[in-house]
């Protein structure tokens, strides 16, 4: 669901991530098309990626660029609480992740998250449901979660059929992180 353009998705959402709260990490960034959007658009950007090769172009950018395998056995979340003034992942989905992101958004920091959902089986890879999400899922697992001082405020949220670059189902969601 790539053809190296930003997704529609990111690029409605960008303008919600405050510049002035830190950085934004892309995670799981591959060849690196919203890391280049953010620094486009005037964002420091932490790229992570665990192909190195992915991260060489992005360093000259301007990109701090992290190689780590964020599935290997016994990986810890490297990244502070409270860190990012966003965090961008597209096409990509380690549920094991999801609680070191949302503690690691600032506040006001901003989630967009954008994958492939149930249903998608239909239309092509992933067809594996360990690689698709189920049924409102992000909202469990971002808006729905409770976390002590903090809440969530869901911008928007879709489980769609795309037809982009290629026929998909998705889910997809935009999140501010709020202290209480």
């Amino acid at each position: 669901m790539s053809n190296g353009q930003a997704s529609i998705w990111v690029q409605r959402f960008l303008e919600e991530i405050p510049k002035s709260k830190g950085p934004v990490l892309d995670l799981a960034c591959g060849a690196g098309r919203h890391t280049r959007l953010l620094l486009a658009a005037g964002y420091e950007v932490w790229a992570v990626d665990r192909d190195a090769t992915s991260l060489v172009a992005l360093e000259p950018l301007g990109a701090t660029c992290f190689n780590i395998d964020l599935e290997q056995e016994g990986f810890k979340w490297p990244f502070a609480a409270e860190q990012f003034a966003g965090i961008i992942v597209t096409n990509y989905l380690h549920r094991p992740l999801m609680p070191g992101i949302l503690q690691s958004l600032a506040d006001q920091g901003v989630l967009i998250y954008e994958t492939f959902a149930t249903g998608n089986e239909k239309y092509g890879r992933p067809r594996n449901p360990d690689f698709l999400l189920q049924e409102n899922e992000l909202l469990k697992h971002f808006v729905c979660t409770e976390t002590e001082g903090w809440h969530q405020q869901c911008l928007a949220f879709e489980h769609t059929y795309v037809n982009q670059i290629a026929e998909a189902i998705v889910q997809r969601i935009c999140v501010r992180r709020l202290c209480e």
